[in-house]
């Protein structure tokens, strides 16, 4: 792949920006089977640690099963049942676990007669504006088998890790757990998407040359003054070419996405970082303050003053390192 392409999958891998996780360890028995809603701005992650078992969605994604040792995730939230069996009909998940808030953990025993499973699962409560569309057009689920876990040996110890009930109720242990399931997650989708940049049918944004590097200057050069024409020389195409491939492949125009990914920087510059309010706009490619606040208020509804002041102050307490 070329060099471009690893440096958008690179931008795609940077952490999304957690809000907070819900997990929860499941001990269950056959026959069982729970049914998982569609989960808005929350990435889904199940870890076989024990056992075997079989996830379905809907019509159009065949079923899938997990062995032990196996990880899959669900980078959407894309409603699903786990199941002994393909066909079985399951329970509500919110009838077995009501309460799933983030930043707490549950367990989930499912008594029967036959073989048992255990497994780690987690809701990942992102940021949505921190979610680009190329991420949004990922496939529905991921798996990484054992052998693929096993070749990642931070994964694995991670992953084993959180599987540890007795970690909960630490001092400290919210946070923890948070970080860890950020790196768990972070660190899935590496080869994840390492195999899925060869696979031209799943991200065809990534093989177009024109489309793939204009991704890379948005998602790296957002703070220069681009128009989509200079974008367009810049990758060696037609305004009226590129336009029309970029909506194609990515989903939506070239203006929004760099409107997009400047938004992105911006929220992340007024959350986590101590930057002055004014120093903002330049920063993400805007001259004009006006032109910034009007933007930014446009995309989030609330002004970057208003927005700032909704983040707890502990979170941005130190100066930009980016």
């Amino acid at each position: 792949m070329e060099s471009g392409g690893n440096d958008l999958l690179s931008e795609l891998l940077r952490p999304l920006r957690l809000t907070g996780v819900f997990d929860s360890l499941w001990t269950v028995r056959a026959p069982w089977a729970i049914e998982g809603d569609s989960e808005q701005s929350c990435a889904i992650l199940h870890y076989m640690v024990e056992g075997d078992c079989w996830i379905s969605a809907g019509a159009d994604c065949p079923p899938l099963q997990l062995h032990q040792g196996d990880l899959a995730v669900f980078p959407t939230g894309t409603a699903h049942r786990l199941s002994d069996l393909p066909d079985r009909q399951g329970v509500p998940l919110k009838a077995v676990l009501p309460q799933r808030e983030p930043g707490t953990s549950g367990v989930l025993v499912v008594e029967g007669t036959g073989e048992r499973s255990r497994i780690l699962c987690a809701g990942l409560h992102y940021d949505a504006t921190a979610a680009t569309s190329l991420y949004r057009a990922l496939p529905w689920s991921l798996v990484l088998d054992r052998t693929q876990v096993d070749k990642e040996p931070l994964l694995r110890e991670t992953l084993a890790s959180l599987a540890v009930a007795e970690r909960r109720g630490e001092p400290g242990s919210q946070l923890v757990t948070l970080r860890a399931f950020e790196m768990a997650f972070v660190l899935a989708l590496r080869p994840l998407l390492r195999e899925l940049s060869d696979n031209p049918a799943v991200l065809p944004a990534l093989r177009h040359p024109g489309i793939s590097r204009a991704l890379v200057i948005v998602s790296t050069r957002f703070s220069e003054p681009w128009t989509i024409e200079a974008l367009a020389r810049e990758v060696g195409m037609s305004r009226s070419a590129f336009t029309a491939t970029f909506r194609e492949l990515v989903g939506e125009a070239p203006a929004r996405h760099l409107t997009g990914r400047r938004m992105q920087e911006a929220a992340r510059l007024l959350t986590e970082t101590a930057v002055p309010q004014a120093a903002v706009p330049p920063r993400v490619g805007y001259q004009s303050a006006v032109g910034f606040h009007l933007a930014f208020r446009k995309w989030f509804g609330t002004t970057p003053g208003e927005y700032r002041g909704n983040w707890p102050v502990h979170k941005r307490d130190r100066q930009d390192v980016h």
